[in-house]
């Protein structure tokens, strides 16, 4: 797997891991894992390397799985979340905005509280390997519901656009592309908050969640303006570069979810040494993505826990 690179390889192990756990399908799991590594041969390769059984790895000669877009995203019917804020709330301005990067447009969506004479602080938002799903749509709301204007950007808006796109493919993608897309598409999306008339440009901080925690460690290493930053369960950032990140620092692990937590001690040594202010919170009992309320391993004291935690960070140092 030397040849994957950092995101690629931290989906690849979570897509092992939730199929060792009977979270996805053999099928699901190959289909994903072949958009990931680019084609079935590799595939079967990196099952090889990961210890499966003969009989689980597919036939390399086998031909790429088909991508089926779906027609439209599934709204947030399933949120379990108290602090849930559903679309059309009127404690709230939440739409979908196009803002440029060197030319290009792309998508994101935006919700800020609904007294429009207010100038509040910012916060930008990075979502899951899924893409700008309805719940992060949901979470970006429960940010301007506390008094943030909330900025998601779109990180497939290129490929079309996450509502667009097949859902097993949205990883393979946001991996091809890079972290470096991604973190210039959030300094640009930093850069646009500097232009509305409602933001408090001095006073931004960004979260983001699984893939967008290790997107939110990238780009608080590039952003030394970036006030204060969450990272929930995301991949650990190049700890030569932690030196460079200014701000304040929230780590939110899962007790259980002992691949992202392992890095735990030489990236508090990292932080240490540079003089960075951080706190690293591990919640107990929970595994990964137990903020996420739409999925099976939401865990709601521990991710009421953690959104009190995130805020109380936030009000300090953003």
């Amino acid at each position: 797997m030397n040849r994957l690179n950092a995101d690629q390889q931290y989906f690849v192990e979570e897509f092992y891991d939730d199929y060792r756990q009977g979270l996805m399908p053999r099928r699901e799991f190959i289909r994903r894992l072949a958009f990931v590594t680019g084609s079935m041969a590799a595939a079967a390769f990196t099952m090889g390397l990961m210890g499966c059984a003969a009989a689980e790895i597919p036939d390399p000669s086998e031909p790429m799985p088909t991508p089926t877009p779906p027609t439209t995203l599934v709204p947030v019917a399933n949120a379990q979340s108290p602090y849930s804020v559903p679309e059309g709330d009127p404690s709230v301005w939440g739409e979908t905005i196009s803002y440029d990067r060197e030319g290009e447009s792309l998508l994101a969506y935006l919700a800020r509280p609904a007294r429009h004479e207010a100038i509040n602080p910012a916060l930008l938002i990075c979502h899951e390997n899924r893409g700008l799903t309805p719940h992060i749509q949901d979470v970006t709301r429960r940010f301007a519901q506390a008094g943030y204007v909330a900025l998601a950007p779109d990180l497939l808006s290129r490929e079309g656009g996450t509502a667009n796109l097949d859902p097993a493919q949205i990883p393979g993608l946001l991996g091809a592309a890079g972290a470096a897309r991604h973190v210039a598409d959030f300094l640009a999306a930093y850069a646009h908050l500097q232009t509305l008339p409602f933001v408090d440009g001095q006073r931004v901080g960004m979260t983001g969640y699984c893939f967008g925690g290790g997107i939110t460690w990238d780009v608080a290493i590039a952003l030394p303006a970036l006030r204060a930053a969450v990272p929930f369960y995301g991949r650990s950032p190049d700890l030569t570069q932690v030196g460079q990140i200014r701000a304040a620092v929230l780590v939110v692990y899962a007790e259980l979810d002992t691949r992202i937590t392992s890095g735990r001690e030489p990236l508090a040594q990292a932080l240490q040494a540079a003089g960075t202010t951080y706190r690293i919170n591990v919640y107990p009992g929970v595994d990964h993505a137990f903020h996420n309320d739409t999925t099976t391993r939401y865990d709601e004291p521990q991710a009421t826990q953690a959104w009190r935690d995130t805020l109380g960070w936030f009000a300090a140092y953003v």
